[in-house]
Parts: structure tokens; sequence; C-alpha cells
């Protein structure tokens, strides 16, 4: 497991806030307007990073293809998982980096086209960047915000320039 980038500081706090549109409410609220969303932009795909989020959305029929998880919510409980997947891939990505092999599996996921599960040992949370990154045009990459909502991104060009700023600012390791 390789390290290729680690998380700085002053990018932690950057990244605290939401990087996309932020829907805020209650479970039903947000879901509702979610769904109002993808049918109004049908998006060329949808991309869940964190377990609630993702759990919400199988939950009410938004079926995202790629689901990427740590099966912890906010670092105590425990979410299972049970919905029925294509393909389910492990990965090691420790708290504040993004792994080579995390990145190949995202990677990987998006090109496959499959219904994929991407279960996490360590933390999931950056690896909405490598989503964006290599997520189609137009696809929505949602994670949540805890006891705010959720965050949709939309995949679009000027996204994938701000990720690759947020990437170029992290630490890179030394191979």
């Amino acid at each position: 497991m390789t390290a290729a980038y680690i998380l700085t500081p002053e990018l932690r706090l950057i990244l605290k806030d939401p990087f996309g549109s932020l829907i805020q409410g209650t479970f039903n609220e947000t879901m509702a307007k979610m769904k109002e969303l993808v049918k109004k932009e049908m998006p060329s795909r949808i991309i869940s990073v964190g377990d609630v989020v993702s759990l919400n959305l199988h939950k009410e029929g938004i079926e995202p293809q790629l689901t990427i998880i740590d099966n912890v919510s906010l670092r105590e409980q425990v979410i299972s998982q049970d919905e029925n997947v294509e393909k389910t891939v492990l990965v090691d990505n420790p708290q504040g980096t993004i792994t080579q092999e995390a990145i190949q599996a995202v990677k990987n996921a998006i090109q496959e086209k499959v219904h994929t599960h991407i279960v996490v040992k360590g933390e999931e949370d950056l690896l909405t960047l490598v989503a964006v990154l290599y997520a189609p045009e137009n696809a929505f990459v949602v994670y949540g915000q805890p006891h705010i909502g959720i965050v949709v991104v939309k995949a679009s060009s000027e996204k994938k320039e701000e990720t690759k700023q947020f990437l170029n600012d992290m630490k890179p390791t030394k191979s």
C-alpha cells in the first residue's frame, strides 16, 4: 500500500466546506430533493461516498453505480451494506491519505460500469476527490455532510480542475 497523497492541515480545513451543492435537511427532505435532481438532470452516473448517504440512496431506489464505504459512520456506528452488488473490492486507505490502491480501485470501478462497492479499510472521505476526477462528465458524486445533509458534486471540467488543484496542494509522497 503506497500513499499517493497526504492531507495537509490547511487543506483539511478547506475540505470541511461542501465541495458541491449542499442539500440540507432530514433524510426524507434530502432524498426527495435528490430524486428531483436526478429526474431533472439525468446524471450520466451516480457515485456515492460514505456509509449513511449510500445506504439512504439505496433505500430510496437511487442506485449508485459505485459506492465507496468504510462500514463506519461518524467513527463509531458500523453500518451494514447488504445491498445486492455485482462486485466488491477491498482497499486500504489510511485516514488522511489517498493510496495508489484506492485510486486504481475507483478508476477501475468507474471504467467497468458494474454496480460496485469499494469497502475501505481506513477512511473513504478523500476518495470523493478521486471519484470526481475519474467520473464521466455530468455524473453525480454524492457524499454526506454530517448533521446537515448531503452534497452533490456534478462532475464537470471545472470541478475536475478544482480537484486536480486540491490533489496538487496535498503533500505528495516520495516513491
